[in-house]
Formats: C-alpha cells, sequence, structure tokens
C-alpha cells in the first residue's frame, strides 16, 4: 500500500475541525480518491482542553504552529488560523523551509504576502493551494487555474462575502434598517471580530485580488483595490432599487484595461431578474468571462465549516494525486506588476439626495449634471419628508470622475441637504 499523505493542521476552529470531521468520516473514499491513504498525524492549537466535539486523543498536539511546520512526520501543513502576520506567516515559511505542501484558507495572508510566499515555495518545490480562501466550497480556484486554462479572462465579478448579502437582502426581505440587520448579524456570529473586514469590503477585497492575480497573470495587488463598505446603504435605497428593477449587492469586479488593471469593491445595482440580482442570503457567485468560453457563472456556499472544509480537502487531494501547479496558475516570477487603473469604464449611476422644498430646485440638480456631461435617464420624486423632498435619479452611462465631479459642485446649490449618495449600475 502507497504510505500515507501526513496532514498537520494548524488551527481547530471551525473550518479546522471541518477537516478533521472529513478526515475521520471518510477515510476510506478519500484514499480510493487520492491514491494513497490520508491521515492527520498533528494539530496546533493554544487550548488543548477546549471542547470540539471530536476525538483528536490520537493526534500528536502542538502549541506552536511552527513547531508543527517542522515536524518530520508531516507532509502537508494545512493552515487554518487566519491572520496576515502572526503565527500563520510565521507557520507558513517555517513549512516551505522544512520541505512541505501548504494549503490554506487565508485570504488575507495571500492577499499581503502572497508574491514573497509562492516565489519562496516554488523555488522549494513546493506547492501552495487555496481553494478554500475565495468564495468557501465554490471551486473557482480550480475553474481559473485549470478548467478556464485555456482563456483569455476577459472579466472576474462576483460576491464574495456572505455577510454582507445576508445583510442587504435581509434588508429588503425584512425591510429592515441597515444598523438593526448589522447587529443582527453580530448576534448570529456571522461577522469577523472586526466587523469592518466584512462590512467594509476588505474581505471581499482580499479575495478579488487573488482572483484577479490568477486572471490576469499579475502580482497580487491588494492596496491597488478600490474598496467602499455597505455602512451607507439605506433601507430607502433598497427599496428604491427595487421600484426601479434593480438590487444592490457588495460587488467585487476585476478587468484588465489598457489603462492597467481595473480592481474595485463596492454597493452596485444589479437587475433583479439577473443571476447576481437573485442571489440571497450568505450565498456567494463568482462570474468568471473568457474569451472563448464566454460567462460563466459559480454559485455556492462562501462559508460555513463544510464548504470550507471541502474546499481544503479538494487541495489536499490534488496534492496527493500529483498535480502540483504553480500558486497563481504561472511560475511566481513571470507575473507581470500590475499597473492600478481606476475604474473609467462608463456606465448607467443610481443618484440618491434629499432636496430642500423649493422652488427650481430640481432644474438647479439638473443643470449641474448637465454641466458634468451627465444626462437623466430616469427621475422619481418620492413623498415629502419635511422640509425636504427625497429624489433619485438614474442616468444614463456616464463615468465615476464625472458623477463625483457634479457631486462636489451639489452644495453649492443651496438645494441638496446632506451628502448625496452614487451607486454604480453595473451591466451582468
Amino acid at each position: 500500500m502507497s504510505q500515507p499523505l501526513r496532514l498537520g493542521i494548524a488551527g481547530l476552529g471551525t473550518v479546522g475541525m471541518g477537516v478533521v470531521k472529513i478526515v475521520q468520516a471518510h477515510g476510506d473514499l478519500l484514499a480510493l480518491r487520492a491514491g494513497r491513504p490520508i491521515a492527520i498525524t498533528a494539530v496546533s492549537a493554544r487550548d488543548r482542553t477546549k471542547n470540539r466535539d471530536a476525538d483528536l486523543s490520537g493526534y500528536a498536539w502542538e502549541t506552536d504552529p511552527v513547531a508543527l511546520a517542522r515536524r518530520p512526520d508531516v507532509d502537508i501543513l494545512i493552515e487554518v488560523m487566519g491572520g496576515e502576520n502572526g503565527p500563520a506567516k510565521a507557520a507558513t515559511e517555517a513549512a516551505i523551509a522544512a520541505g512541505k505542501d501548504i494549503v490554506t484558507a487565508n485570504k488575507a495572508l495571500l492577499a499581503h504576502h502572497g508574491q514573497a510566499l509562492a516565489e519562496a515555495a516554488e523555488a522549494a518545490g513546493r506547492v501552495i493551494r487555496f481553494e478554500a480562501a475565495v468564495a468557501g466550497g465554490i471551486p473557482v480556484i480550480k475553474a481559473l487555474t485549470e478548467g478556464l486554462a485555456g482563456n483569455a479572462i476577459r472579466r472576474v465579478m462576483g460576491v464574495m462575502n456572505g455577510t454582507c448579502n445576508y445583510i442587504l437582502t435581509r434588508m429588503e426581505s425584512a425591510g429592515l434598517p441597515y444598523d438593526h440587520v448589522f447587529e443582527e448579524a453580530r448576534q448570529l456570529g456571522y461577522l469577523e471580530a472586526d466587523p469592518n473586514l466584512d462590512v467594509g469590503g476588505i474581505d471581499a477585497g482580499h479575495k478579488l485580488s487573488l482572483l484577479a492575480a490568477i486572471g490576469f497573470g499579475t502580482r497580487v495587488s491588494f492596496g491597488a483595490v478600490e474598496l467602499e463598505g455597505i455602512g451607507r446603504i439605506s433601507i430607502d435605497d433598497i427599496r428604491r432599487a427595487a421600484d426601479m428593477g434593480y438590487r444592490i449587492k457588495l460587488l467585487g469586479v476585476a478587468q484588465m484595461t489598457g489603462r492597467g488593471l481595473e480592481q474595485r469593491m463596492s454597493p452596485c445595482l444589479v437587475p433583479a431578474d439577473s443571476p447576481l440580482g437573485q442571489l440571497q442570503g450568505g450565498t456567494n457567485m463568482v462570474v468568471l468571462e473568457g474569451d472563448s468560453v464566454g460567462q460563466i457563472v459559480l454559485r455556492g456556499p462562501g462559508a460555513g465549516q463544510g464548504p470550507t472544509a471541502s474546499a481544503v480537502m479538494s487541495d489536499v487531494i490534488d496534492i496527493a494525486r500529483g498535480i502540483r501547479l504553480p500558486t497563481f496558475g504561472q511560475p511566481a516570477t513571470t507575473l507581470a506588476e500590475p499597473i492600478p487603473a481606476k475604474a473609467a469604464a462608463p456606465a448607467p449611476f443610481y443618484l440618491r439626495m434629499a432636496l430642500a422644498d423649493k422652488p427650481g430646485a430640481l432644474a438647479k440638480v439638473a443643470t449641474v449634471l448637465g454641466e458634468a456631461g451627465i444626462s437623466i435617464d430616469r427621475m422619481r420624486q418620492y413623498g415629502h419628508q419635511d422640509p425636504t423632498a427625497p429624489v433619485l435619479i438614474v442616468t444614463h452611462r456616464t463615468t465615476r470622475d464625472a458623477v463625483d465631479h457634479a457631486l462636489s459642485r451639489l452644495p453649492a446649490t443651496g438645494v441638496v441637504v446632506g451628502d448625496p449618495v452614487a451607486i454604480r449600475i453595473e451591466s451582468v
């Protein structure tokens, strides 16, 4: 019989224990599919006494994940601790130096240090696999690196944070304000310890930067992702968008243009009857567009113990089968340094503002928009909320620069109360 492939699991939280449960429940099936037995030999976590609802007595225990990474009875380090620095980075570097392969669910680590880690691993003849780091159980990394390897990728787009999608769809379905649903999500345990990682778009931005690196053959450039969270989205925006046939999603879009690589993670309006518009709850969806295949849509659970552990095990089985690919689909030393480009492609925009109840207020707004080169497609005025009148405008295709220029000039009209909201309407 072939020698077992020996796993060391660093982190025994939700995902780590999910991996343990899969290996314990499906050992025979995994061996048949991998061509060799897969066994856990050692684990690492800070608290050995914690009840984890599984028998861990047969595994060696290390309190230091770096020591786990260096153990001679570990072939693959499974890093599921999280965090861009600290123990996760130290253990990953130690594993590479000790000649181990790495499977990780840590999108923050790779978004900030992916290039250096990939170069080190590839120079040492090791692999780093990270299917679980992006979109949970959806096999989007495999789709890009393998299934679509014959395509020039045109655009990567998707909803990649289930917490934000839960908040936005819950606001719509229950008619609840953002603050109420945010607190509900916190009580349910959906939010990270630092909620801004979720609602600020940072978590999803990490994921987008990794997909962009694979899709466009560039070094990971998370710092160039334009980030805007969902904190300014009101229940009024949700309702008004629905009136116009749209839904609001925290949408990531990456595409290579003649000016450079665009990467943006921001709230967008999408048609309510589109696949993205119909996405509910914590589900993720990634849309990939290639020059030969056209558009494909991948939909599934973006988080959770089972789906994420499933993605971890898919990487483990690939390694067991002898499938050894460069981290980002091509040798790390060949990845190009991307030229960051702000989104300049024209699109319609949704504008919401409150106008003072004065004669000629709408005319003044229309004049400012016209002077910025923005034409109005549709406009609706809703019931007065003394002393203001809510107004919603959908523009024809224009640029974000033109919108920002117009918004900067609106206060001088003396008729706009508060800060207007501008949201791009994305074609999907």
